[in-house]
């Protein structure tokens, strides 16, 4: 494992940070200041010319080989312009699903003509993506989706429901999955699309959540028709497709904090004096030590990725321990705040961030893979562990209960 910056990634970070310093007075900059992005209805609309003007920039999609528009570079590279980002508060994760998710699927899957099609606009942020997985009886065991697909000339006709789709209101398009085929067994028989979320017969209905705002939706498809040319991969081959997606997406969640981190924490203390409280300083020394095993569990995929390799089971330690970290970090701040606590927004300290991370992080526990299924991945391709009894792996799907 690679714990040092080489003198590359050294001068990388002299020149992203020199590049955000001075973008930083922007007026794109300035718009993803203030607010919650969860709560704010225009948040898209707002960080849409910030992105615009990091894509025209060259510093957008940095792992993105250069002839679909990135810059050719590393992984390591990529993590350090985002730590500079958030550390100048330029953190824009409203394209993640896009950029993180469907770009690299579509690098690694699909046609020259989905790539010129789809990649020019996801990197400019003109158009945003939602990922449309997820059924009501289909989470944890994704595998068991039911919204099925059925071809009709050129085009598939859809019908089922999605739930959990973060930022479908806001999306232009979608990847979808659905069932082409019920004969073969439910990991087969499945086909990865690419869905204009304005399609007639797809209805979004915004979920409102404890926290006040909206992030995710439940999604309807009746009758929806997607182009065949929007199949990403072999039609019945979507699982394969899906494991890409599902991969970068453990990765992207398991990269750091969705809400405030170990210093915010430590800063929130100091200003209210409980700092100096033992069981304070108890937590937030666990916190800090939460902070560095993320930093070096990011070494760890850093290293992979350096080698050529794709994200392995690591993806699923990092993430599982994102989760972990921000519900004790939200539980610690709210402890700290005290009666304050219970304040919402701007009544409350730091405008409210730490309530909406307490508030947000059952959610980190179950999107991206429940920390449940996280640990299944560790035991079985980590720690070498029988996996678990699957009776329904090899029958026809038409046939499960």
């Amino acid at each position: 494992m690679d714990f040092d910056e080489s003198p590359e990634e050294a001068a990388f970070r002299a020149e992203a940070r020199a590049w955000l310093e001075d973008a930083a007075h922007t007026d794109a900059a300035r718009n993803l200041r203030g607010g919650t992005p969860s709560l704010d209805t225009g948040w898209v609309a707002r960080v849409k010319p910030w992105q615009a003007h990091v894509a025209d920039e060259g510093w957008a999609c940095i792992t993105w080989p250069k002839d679909c528009g990135g810059r050719g570079g590393t992984v390591a590279e990529a993590a350090i312009f985002a730590e500079e980002a958030t550390r100048l508060g330029l953190g824009a994760n409203a394209f993640a699903v896009g950029i993180w998710m469907a770009g690299p699927t579509i690098i690694a899957h699909g046609t020259e003509e989905q790539r010129r099609r789809f990649l020019p606009p996801m990197r400019r942020g003109d158009e945003v993506w939602c990922q449309l997985f997820s059924e009501p009886g289909a989470g944890s065991d994704l595998a068991g989706l039911s919204t099925r697909a059925g071809r009709d000339g050129e085009e598939w006709v859809v019908n089922g429901q999605k739930v959990w789709t973060s930022g479908a209101h806001n999306s232009d398009l979608g990847i979808l999955l659905a069932r082409t085929d019920q004969d073969q067994p439910k990991h087969r028989g499945i086909t990865y699309f690419l869905v204009d979320m304005d399609s007639p017969g797809i209805e979004v209905r915004p979920l409102r959540q404890m926290t006040g705002g909206s992030h995710f939706s439940e999604v309807f498809l009746t009758d929806a028709r997607i182009p065949h040319d929007r199949v990403l991969g072999e039609v019945n081959g979507g699982w394969a497709v899906a494991m890409t997606t599902l991969a970068n997406e453990r990765a992207m969640m398991g990269g750091g904090s969705s809400g405030p981190v170990a210093t915010d924490l430590i800063d929130l203390a100091r200003a209210s004096g409980a700092d100096q409280d033992p069981i304070v300083r108890q937590g937030l020394a666990a916190s800090w030590s939460r902070a560095q095993i993320m930093r070096y569990l990011g070494y760890r995929s850093r290293t992979r990725a350096a080698q050529g390799l794709p994200p392995g089971p690591e993806a699923s330690v990092r993430k599982l321990f994102a989760a972990w970290n921000q519900k004790h970090n939200g539980d610690l701040a709210l402890a700290v705040q005290g009666a304050a606590g219970m304040l919402l927004d701007g009544d409350a300290p730091a405008g409210g961030r730490w309530q909406q991370s307490f508030l947000g992080a059952p959610s980190i526990r179950i999107a991206g893979g429940s920390d449940e299924i996280q640990r299944n991945v560790m035991g079985e391709r980590v720690l070498g562990l029988p996996a678990e009894p699957r009776v329904d792996k090899e029958r026809p799907f038409r046939d499960l209960p």
